[in-house]
């Protein structure tokens, strides 16, 4: 009986204690979301979005892993406090395309990386709280936007303005490639692009690679000196 006793009140203590972490962890993250909310809005950006622009278009044309090669560098020219080439590629999974990323920085108001896919995909651009600017390097983009009844098919050179609160219809042929710019509350865009890893693929270790890299990118941005 007395062991009973003593499991039952083990197994209480362990899931009150369970309960304050999960809570002690959604206020921290409440936190960050509100503090990058505040942050975007009345901080100036780090990065000028036409520079990013002209970086890209000048790798048009170049082979895949040159162009690759070529844009981290000219990034870190640029930004020499602010890039890193350190990362990795890490597949993702949301909306129902798939794609692999390579974080070149992430802060909780900015990110910019390489995206694309070695293989056709297709799916939902999901609808972000946050300003997105992709342009092409090479490959085929074609987008289907919410309202309409046509679709806009996106050139390597060209660049692709997703607004905040929108969504479209996206779809990327094989062998497609672009540089990614995005502003607003980072955060906020978190449970789109992990949802079919968390609910469909099950795929664990993608979702623990990309949480590890960010916030190893987010580290480095709030000690960055510049």
């Amino acid at each position: 009986m007395k062991s009973q006793v003593k499991s039952t009140t083990t197994c209480a203590a362990l899931s009150f204690w369970i309960k304050v972490l999960l809570l002690v962890l959604l206020f921290f993250l409440c936190s960050l979301l509100i503090a990058s909310s505040i942050l975007a809005t009345f901080t100036t950006p780090k990065f000028d979005k036409e520079v990013i622009r002209n970086i890209a278009e000048k790798a048009v044309g170049l082979g895949r892993e040159e162009a690759f090669h070529n844009i981290s560098k000219q990034l870190q020219t640029v930004y020499p406090q602010l890039i890193t080439d350190s990362s990795e590629w890490i597949f993702i999974n949301a909306g129902g395309w798939m794609g692999s990323f390579y974080l070149l920085h992430a802060s909780l108001t900015e990110y910019v990386l390489l995206f694309g896919t070695a293989i056709e995909t297709s799916g939902h651009s999901g609808r972000y709280w946050i300003d997105i600017y992709d342009t092409l390097i090479r490959g085929t983009f074609q987008q289907w936007s919410e309202g309409t009844t046509y679709y806009v098919t996106y050139s390597p050179g060209d660049t692709i303005y997703h607004p905040r609160l929108s969504a479209t219809a996206v779809r990327w042929k094989e062998d497609t490639w672009m540089l990614e710019y995005a502003h607003g509350p980072i955060l906020s865009s978190f449970l789109f692009a992990l949802s079919d890893s968390l609910f469909s693929t099950l795929d664990w270790l993608t979702i623990y690679k990309s949480m590890r890299v960010y916030s190893f990118q987010l580290l480095r941005s709030l000690f960055s000196t510049k």
